[in-house]
């Protein structure tokens, strides 16, 4: 009995899980940015389809590339996340595009969010905004290291 208890409770744990989510302070009516890793622990393979926000009118997955010095931005209407892996949406990689935000997010903030999967998952997230190069507390190291 033990055991089935054990199993199930394993099978309830959610596959699919941001940590790290972050965006960059900006003003109501201009774009903002989004960035976290998405791990899938399960055993089958998930894509992101779509992400949807109260602060923005529209939000759009992207990709950043080099090619030689010119770095390139395009559009991603899936971005799959392979079983057992992980997506990093970061800095000129992977990120999400808040265009038209409708309200100023500013250091300290949360920026609600829901990402849809292809399997119908839907995910909560709470982008934490922060001035500096990373979610906030990232830097702390380093900001103890330069005093």
């Amino acid at each position: 009995m033990l055991a089935a208890l054990t199993t199930s409770a394993v099978a309830a744990a959610p596959a699919l899980q941001v940590t790290g989510a972050w965006s960059r302070p900006a003003v109501a009516g201009t774009n903002g940015v989004g960035y976290m890793t998405l791990a899938n622990h399960g055993a089958v393979a998930d894509t992101l389809v779509g992400v949807q926000s109260p602060v923005a009118g529209r939000i759009e997955m992207h990709a950043s590339s080099m090619s030689g010095a010119v770095m390139s931005m395009r559009k991603e209407d899936r971005v799959p996340v392979p079983a057992g892996g992980q997506v990093v949406f970061g800095p000129g990689a992977h990120h999400l595009m808040l265009f038209g935000l409708t309200r100023t997010l500013k250091p300290g903030d949360q920026a609600p969010a829901t990402l849809t999967f292809s399997s119908g998952a839907r995910l909560k997230v709470a982008f934490k905004v922060s001035a500096g190069m990373g979610p906030p507390g990232a830097m702390s190291e380093m900001d103890h290291m330069s005093h």
